[in-house]
């Protein structure tokens, strides 16, 4: 099933998601998108990578709770494991990526829009925000400390303990995106960074993202294994199962 649209311009390869409305983030598209970026990664006729949706209304849901939900244990960690994997893939891929945010990035959305270089978003009424505690569940341990990278440690804090969302101009003013456009400018303008970002000196810019990511992905590694066990953990335990299957019903 084709859960994402490809189209490239000269040097710039933009990726939307299009899974129904929400984008709502299951195995299959998880492992479609660190397919693309993987494959990305390796062709030189790539030079920068815009994310972004087909639909104006969700950038993405994020996980799919209600797919998610009935899973034992083992299937749900190789899932966690993946999207964990596509944050990674994001977040230290070489080419300079742009989120360009259409719609809600919610939880897992937003995560996925974090682990890029730039992220542009479209003004009205468009939520960002990462709602895990309101679950029952931490956010995961890769997408804390990239947050906290990108907004600082104590805006993070603020943002993952509250669990709210934010309007396109509270998430300027918190450091989560970089510019709020009007709609119909988002992905043009996204294009024009994608164009200059890639003409500039490929070997200099990656290793100026490099110096920029190698310390927080490392952070990362190193303790990865563990924190993923948590999650998986916390997920099942009773107090998170009741608010996630609340949480599955009105999705």
């Amino acid at each position: 099933m084709q859960l994402i649209d490809l189209d490239q311009h000269d040097n710039v390869l933009v990726v939307k998601l299009n899974r129904g409305t929400t984008n709502a983030l299951n195995l299959d598209l998880v492992n479609q998108l660190i397919e693309i970026m993987q494959s990305a990664r390796a062709n030189p006729a790539v030079q920068a990578v815009i994310l972004s949706s087909g639909n104006d209304k969700f950038f993405s849901i994020g996980f799919d709770i209600p797919e998610l939900f009935p899973l034992g244990r083992d299937d749900f960690f190789t899932y966690y494991r993946s999207f964990n994997q596509l944050s990674l893939e994001l977040y230290a891929f070489p080419k300079p990526t742009i989120a360009a945010i259409t719609g809600h990035a919610i939880a897992g959305g937003c995560i996925i829009a974090l682990c890029c270089d730039y992220r542009l978003i479209a003004e009205g009424r468009k939520l960002m925000g990462l709602n895990e505690v309101k679950l029952g569940v931490p956010v995961p341990y890769p997408a804390d400390c990239i947050l906290q990278s990108v907004v600082g440690a104590r805006r993070a804090r603020d943002i993952m303990e509250s669990g709210d969302f934010y309007m396109p101009e509270q998430s300027l003013e918190m450091g989560m995106v970089d510019r709020v456009l009007p709609l119909e400018q988002v992905l043009a303008s996204a294009f024009e960074q994608a164009s200059s970002l890639g003409a500039a000196a490929a070997g200099a810019r990656a290793l100026i993202k490099r110096n920029r990511v190698e310390v927080v992905e490392a952070r990362i590694l190193a303790q990865l294994e563990h924190k993923e066990s948590v999650f998986r953990d916390c997920w099942f335990s009773a107090a998170a199962r009741e608010q996630l299957q609340v949480a599955a019903e009105k999705f």
